[in-house]
């Protein structure tokens, strides 16, 4: 939930290319891989940035969400580009009173035909967290870092128990920002309503969830930049655990004593260890 003053358009747009240049940086957004959006229910001046309007039919009905606005990457844009042009790489899209049907908003200089192919489960995501919590801002992502897309084609790191406390093991600060740990999803198609349900119900209980042999996919209702911290967290956790394998495993790591010693240090509840 934001508190007044709330971003206004040009401060969002900045920050959503800020966060598409930061999954490049840690190699979580090869090419034209991954995707953004951001949910928010104030008055925003769309024409300023996105002058052409067009009608289009959302992924599902979200009629809760009439008059909210959804700021959303291009499908095969390149997130590290989106900070040097955001209108171009990015549409916004208005819920209409029916819930059915939205307004898209463009800029002439648009470098894609549509917007992103994960739009259903970003939208999916947003309206379950919206209704659910009364925010009145969400953000969610999907990035590809590397190496927690690689644990996942390992079977027991499938085992959503096993990941968390092979994972979390590694630094103070994982625990505290994740504290319900890290979901896990089997392989499901990219883009179908298989993926968008599991996606859904993984995130009521999760802050980030693993695509198995695809991704992540994180969000977080204060501002873009704290989804992608998560992202990061994450990220290099499974990154002390390749090391750690490409070793010959000889870190043990926080023991399950010394992560409950942080937890109650730092009032975090958490059932992992």
């Amino acid at each position: 939930m934001l508190h007044t003053p709330v971003p206004q358009l040009d401060d969002l747009l900045t920050m959503m290319g800020e966060a598409g240049r930061r999954l490049a940086e840690i190699e979580a957004s090869e090419g034209a891989a991954g995707n953004l959006s951001i949910c928010l229910r104030w008055s925003l001046d769309l024409h300023t940035h996105f002058p052409l309007v067009s009608e289009i039919e959302l992924p599902q009905p979200v009629p809760e969400l009439a008059g909210a606005t959804f700021l959303v990457s291009g499908s095969g844009r390149r997130l590290r580009e989106i900070l040097d042009d955001p209108p171009a790489h990015l549409a916004a899209i208005t819920v209409q009173k029916d819930g059915i049907l939205g307004k898209l908003y463009t800029s002439p200089r648009r470098r894609f035909e549509r917007v992103t192919s994960e739009f259903n489960s970003h939208l999916s995501v947003h309206y379950d967290q919206v209704c659910t919590t009364g925010a009145n801002f969400h953000a969610v992502v999907h990035a590809q870092p590397l190496h927690l897309t690689y644990l996942s084609h390992i079977p027991r790191y499938q085992d959503e128990t096993y990941l968390n406390r092979r994972l979390l093991r590694w630094q103070p600060e994982t625990i505290i920002n994740l504290p319900e740990g890290i979901g896990v999803l089997p392989f499901l198609l990219p883009g179908s309503a298989a993926l968008m349900q599991a996606t859904t119900d993984a995130l009521r209980r999760h802050r980030i969830v693993v695509w198995g042999k695809h991704g992540v996919m994180a969000r977080s209702d204060v501002s873009i930049k704290r989804a992608i911290d998560r992202v990061e967290y994450a990220e290099t956790a499974a990154k002390y655990e390749y090391l750690n394998l490409c070793a010959g495993e000889p870190g043990q790591g926080l023991t399950a004593e010394e992560i409950r010693t942080i937890c109650a240090a730092f009032a975090v509840q958490q059932n992992i260890f």
